[in-house]
């Protein structure tokens, strides 16, 4: 297995090799020049040449790309044009709040859409079934900005049981450690700053986790339906054994490796960044930093970002393919 690990390692050096030159001339396509949107519209040909020669716009684009891959190797990817801040400190920290939402709302999405698609699958064609499998049509359907505005007009404007935005409220202080605010509160010993970051965090998580725990639910009963057909299934209740041991000592297990494959791909999806979540409920995520960047044509945030999100995918494949083979011992890893 370490052998295994090693060898997708070294594979995420051409990935991020290949990734860099996209991002990078993508990027470089966009209509627009940071010289000019930093200096304003009335800026002189002059200051603009000025500061494109300061930033290193001025030379050829190759020399950009190699110049940018030999900071990386330095571990240095660049500074901001438009905040004048390291990148490397602001993807840390808009990341940990995305990795903060995620978490929260994957929690939310794993247990109600397991729960949801086991049941529906056991009582097949029932009122539960019709609901829940509508449920689920309907929360993969739904914009999630449009749910957003929903809520924050609900639950904020309406009936003021949770903040329209942001983190945490303003009154409050905690320390930064890990920049994860559950986490740094409960270092800090602030309970009271913990409560007020997962009320923070009830609405946005909720909206987050509903095309995730739909895509779940679904998924989760089509194979326990198919699981349950098998011989061993049938041979299992030939034997007497109660449903409930069938269902959770055995068809359970044997039917959730396509589910882990699907909650694999949305943590990746959602660790890129939600931007449309993020920038309805305004919080300060990689997805709302990477979309404030790119609108300010910020070269380096960009390509960061991008780096950070190959490897996020990269490493979450990884501990799926991983996870396969503990559930699974029939599963080798070569």
């Amino acid at each position: 297995m370490l052998n295994y690990i090693i060898k997708r390692l070294l594979m995420l050096i051409p990935v991020l090799v290949g990734v860099s030159l996209l991002a990078f001339s993508i990027i470089h396509l966009i209509p627009g020049d940071p010289a000019r949107i930093i200096l304003g519209e009335r800026a002189t040909e002059a200051s603009i040449l000025a500061l494109q020669e300061k930033l290193g716009l001025n030379q050829p684009l190759y020399i950009q790309f190699l110049t940018f891959l030999k900071n990386i190797l330095k571990g240095d990817l660049g500074t901001s044009i438009i905040t004048n801040e390291k990148v490397s400190y602001e993807l840390l920290t808009s990341f940990a709040a995305t990795l903060e939402l995620t978490f929260v709302a994957m929690i939310i999405a794993i247990v109600v859409g397991i729960a949801a698609g086991t049941i529906a699958a056991i009582r097949q064609y029932s009122i539960f079934d019709n609901i829940s499998m509508i449920g689920a049509l309907v929360g993969v359907s739904m914009p999630i900005f449009w749910l957003g505005l929903l809520m924050i007009w609900a639950f904020a404007y309406k009936l003021g049981w949770f903040p329209a935005s942001g983190r945490l409220d303003v009154a409050l202080n905690v320390p930064r450690i890990t920049h994860i605010l559950l986490i740094d509160s409960l270092l800090n010993g602030n309970f009271q700053a913990f409560k007020n970051t997962l009320w923070h965090l009830a609405m946005p998580s909720l909206a987050l986790a509903t095309i995730p725990m739909a895509i779940i639910a679904r998924m989760t009963r089509s194979s326990m339906l198919e699981v349950m057909k098998q011989d061993y299934i049938r041979t299992a209740r030939a034997k007497g054994l109660p449903e409930k041991i069938i269902i959770f000592k055995h068809a359970i297990k044997n039917a959730f490796l396509p589910v882990i494959t699907v909650i694999g791909l949305q943590v990746g999806l959602l660790l890129g960044g939600a931007v449309m979540t993020e920038t309805v409920f305004s919080y300060p995520g990689l997805g709302r930093r990477l979309y404030i960047a790119i609108m300010a044509r910020d070269y380096p945030v960009v390509q960061g970002g991008i780096l950070l999100i190959s490897v996020c995918f990269v490493l979450v494949n990884l501990i799926v393919d991983l996870t396969y083979s503990f559930i699974d011992p029939r599963i080798k890893l070569d």
